[in-house]
């Protein structure tokens, strides 16, 4: 019993320091299958559950079971592997040219990549995503050239943000890929608010709010949950629960909820969990979602359960918040070796095909390196001009401006 009258301040502890085991016995997972899938109409208070169990496509044999599965070809499939494998490979080549000291920083993905790449495929042209640091997979899922994101690493003559943005920070309407922002949160109320505007001028097209777990602890996040629930807007609401928030546990900015999912219940969102290590899984579910939302059903809210095998970025060093050999004990495995492991079960593809794809992209990827660097790096070659500073701000360039841009001479 607690001491009358004693008051004592709580602060959430990780399961394990660095030095111990990695215990994830905390993280109930679901049996492949086992979860239900609602028709798309369904009242959010009769799924309630869900937004505290994980659903699942693959088992443990790589087999593709339940109400969940079969909304892939294997063509589609294969290529999903082949845009996870990429996106692995990218992230490589840039970790070390951030290390050679070609570029200020990176990004890594690594272990979450199903997320994104699979989420991409949902999606119809036109549609907007609002992603953080933490998507490229959006865009290496939808084509857009390696050799311009590595222009925009490099911050060279060929940037197509000219050097305005940090790298990593990608930015094409194109591609529906809204300008990053490094302030965290801010993406969940612009996309809350560009889902609003498709749905007043009538339009088709939805958005897709990213957001880490940590971030889930920022005022926009709620603002955002609010004004999608009353105005039901056409978004698909992302949390990404990779269970670090650069070097502070998961528990920090959960708080008493239990699942970040949980969060959209008190706001009337359907809430639902997925395996964010299952391409079919974040797949079905983004598919799910982005349907509720172009029937004007609403927002829905999906935490994908992840985790974040590499540092936070360049700059982080993880073995001084975990232990090492955590990711090696995370309980949803690899999501390329378990897709890989499905292709192969179903006989489409075999470990000779995936060493011979491996070294295929890595050529891929090495000559778009090259062709990236021949516009210059960080310290080397071309790099945007002076100008590019003062273009692009207004339609109209104030005098102010145009005097300064005379007086240095560019």
């Amino acid at each position: 019993m607690a001491d009358a009258g004693m008051l004592r301040f709580h602060v959430p502890e990780p399961e394990v320091r660095p030095g111990g085991t990695p215990d994830f016995s905390n993280v109930t997972i679901a049996k492949a299958g086992s979860v239900p899938r609602p028709e798309i109409e369904v009242d959010p208070r009769d799924i309630r559950d869900m937004a505290f169990s994980i659903i699942r496509v693959l088992n443990r044999a790589g087999e593709a079971v339940g109400p969940w599965a079969g909304l892939l070809s294997d063509d589609e499939l294969l290529e999903g592997l082949r845009h996870m494998m990429t996106l692995r490979s990218f992230d490589a080549r840039m970790q070390m040219a951030q290390r050679q000291g070609k570029t200020s920083f990176y990004m890594q993905h690594l272990g979450e990549e199903a997320v994104s790449c699979a989420f991409r495929k949902a999606l119809a042209p036109g549609d907007m995503n609002f992603p953080t640091y933490r998507q490229a997979g959006l865009l290496i899922a939808d084509g857009y050239p390696m050799v311009t994101m590595m222009n925009q690493i490099y911050s060279n003559e060929s940037d197509p943000l000219k050097g305005r943005q940090l790298p990593i920070m990608y930015s094409s309407k194109e591609h529906g890929f809204f300008s990053i922002s490094g302030n965290l949160a801010t993406q969940y109320i612009q996309a809350v608010g560009w889902a609003m505007a498709s749905a007043i001028s009538n339009d088709s097209k939805i958005a897709a709010a990213w957001i880490g777990d940590g971030s889930t602890a920022e005022s926009d996040f709620h603002s955002a949950l609010v004004f999608a629930s009353t105005y039901k807007a056409p978004v698909v609401l992302n949390v990404v629960n990779n269970q670090w928030a650069i070097s502070t546990f998961q528990g920090i900015a959960r708080g008493g909820s239990g699942t970040f999912a949980a969060r959209g219940l008190g706001f009337g969102i359907p809430s639902l969990r997925v395996d964010g290590n299952d391409y079919l899984a974040v797949h079905a579910v983004a598919k799910w979602a982005a349907e509720r939302a172009r029937k004007n059903l609403g927002p829905t809210l999906v935490e994908y359960v992840t985790y974040r095998v590499g540092a936070h970025s360049s700059s982080d060093d993880p073995s001084a918040y975990r232990p090492k050999a955590e990711s090696d004990a995370w309980p949803l495995g690899d999501p390329i070796v378990r897709l890989k492991n499905h292709l192969i079960q179903r006989g489409v593809w075999s470990d000779e095909r995936h060493t011979q794809a491996e070294a295929e992209i890595l050529e891929t990827v090495i000559a778009a390196q090259r062709e990236a660097e021949r516009h210059g790096t960080l310290h080397a070659g071309g790099k945007p001009s002076a100008r590019d500073m003062f273009e692009g701000v207004y339609a109209e360039m104030p005098p102010h401006l145009r005097r300064q841009r005379q007086q240095a001479g560019v």
